[in-house]
């Protein structure tokens, strides 16, 4: 049977009203006029009246003083009030969860971490998490009644619908965590659950204001490298909202090949930027470094790769599905913070390595922009902001120079400047996005 085009309930337009209104003020600074939102909006001029009376009642936006343009009585400016409203991100990696606390214009009022909880008990993961997002408010000082809700950025597999962690790579004990229902009762909050790629690039986009590409690759390079995509506005999901895994995407490894994948120095990307093989390649090459990486080293130039191309080696488990304590991805993360310092400090050797390894992920990057003729990729994530000045440049060279670049419009190759909180902001982002973005499908009336 055809499928019928769908009304607009009344109700439905009021909401989606307000919405367009406050995206268009949120999106704007300086503030903006009545009449400016006027025709910014093509809504009548009672329209917006009606609109920015209700929502300066409900505290979201303030008056702020006036402008005079040309003859009659000065316009006054409508202003975001940021304070009104917050929204809490949580970003769940096998080294530590991240928590942030986001004001209606986006920005980080407060943050803090804990140890990522094994999920052997899930009721524990809830108590940890429920804890800490509760602590997080309150220490803030923020009126709870003002936090419009809770979002999530996992790993994936991830069932969206049901709100379950399905088996994310490196929590092998994370099998089936019904993490977005449990959250909600025990924090009382709305809670949404999304895929940490597709969070970071929802962050990118909300962030941005009025400077928002229409289309762009977030490249997240953390716990697994990923991609996140952005087309005409909107975030690309997929079906079962797990779209995003690029770690089987195969490059030219170049002075990183070696990969049990790879054939010459063909090979996954995933498995070449693997931080923990990284980690192990600055030590051979004199790079001065502690932490983990030596037995994780010793798997990922034999062992399996995991679905997402994780970042850390997936042969790394031990046979009980834990990760070994010399190899975790906690003391990689140490030993990465360590390549940092040594980027910073000037050691070549490390300077190197990081560009090569931005090559690669570069070289990656431009199997997307052939695929979706899109003309900016982000780089971004955890693992990623730590290297970042020696890889980006080469990043970029890789994209704007490869010969295999189908597009000829300019490609526009930037950082992130989320930081490396960038997965627990997009998570932020997704519950101030839902409730303030406006959505055309939100009008249908629904069977």
């Amino acid at each position: 049977m055809a499928e019928h085009r769908r009304g607009a309930n009344l109700p439905s337009i009021g909401g989606f009203n307000r919405t367009v209104v406050l995206d268009a003020v949120r999106r704007s600074p300086d503030g903006l006029s009545r009449v400016e939102l006027a025709s910014r909006t093509g809504l009548s001029a009672q329209t917006v009246s009606n609109v920015t009376r209700f929502l300066i009642e409900a505290g979201m936006i303030v008056e702020s003083g006036t402008v005079v343009a040309g003859r009659g009585k000065p316009r006054t400016i409508l202003r975001l009030e940021p304070g009104s409203r917050y929204a809490v991100g949580v970003h769940v990696d096998p080294a530590v969860v991240t928590y942030v606390l986001l004001d209606l214009a986006g920005t980080v009022v407060a943050s803090s971490t804990t140890s990522t909880p094994t999920a052997d008990d899930p009721s524990e993961v809830v108590r940890t998490i429920g804890s800490a997002v509760d602590g997080l408010i309150a220490d803030a000082g923020v009126d709870v009644d003002g936090v419009l809700g809770v979002g999530i950025a996992s790993p994936g597999p991830i069932d969206v619908d049901a709100g379950i962690v399905v088996d994310p790579p490196f929590l092998p004990r994370w099998r089936d965590v019904p993490l977005r229902d449990a959250l909600a009762e025990a924090t009382g909050y709305p809670v949404l659950l999304e895929k940490d790629v597709t969070a970071a690039a929802v962050g990118e986009m909300f962030l941005a204001g009025e400077s928002s590409a229409r289309n762009f690759a977030f490249v997240y390079f953390g716990t697994g490298f990923g991609v996140g995509l952005v087309v005409d506005h909107e975030p690309v999901r997929g079906v079962g909202s797990n779209a995003g895994d690029a770690g089987h995407i195969m490059v030219d490894q170049r002075s990183l090949a070696g990969t049990p994948d790879g054939s010459g120095t063909r090979g996954e990307v995933g498995a070449a930027v693997a931080p923990d093989r990284l980690v192990r390649i600055a030590r051979e090459r004199g790079v001065a470094l502690s932490g983990g990486g030596d037995a994780a080293g010793a798997v990922s130039s034999g062992g399996a790769v995991s679905s997402g191309g994780a970042a850390v080696s997936g042969g790394a488990a031990a046979s009980d599905g834990s990760v070994p304590s010399d190899g975790s991805v906690d003391a990689v993360n140490r030993a990465w913070d360590e390549l940092a310092e040594a980027i910073a400090a000037g050691d070549e050797a490390a300077i190197t390595l990081a560009a090569e390894a931005g090559t690669v992920m570069g070289d990656a990057a431009v199997v997307i922009v052939n695929l979706l003729d899109i003309d900016r990729v982000v780089f971004g994530g955890p693992f990623w902001s730590r290297i970042a000045s020696a890889a980006l440049p080469a990043a970029r060279a890789a994209i704007v120079g490869s010969p295999l670049l189908v597009p000829k419009h300019a490609v526009d190759v930037v950082e992130s400047d989320r930081g490396a909180d960038v997965a627990a902001v997009g998570a932020a982002c997704l519950v101030l996005d839902a409730a303030l973005s406006p959505r055309a499908s939100g009008l249908l009336i629904r069977r």
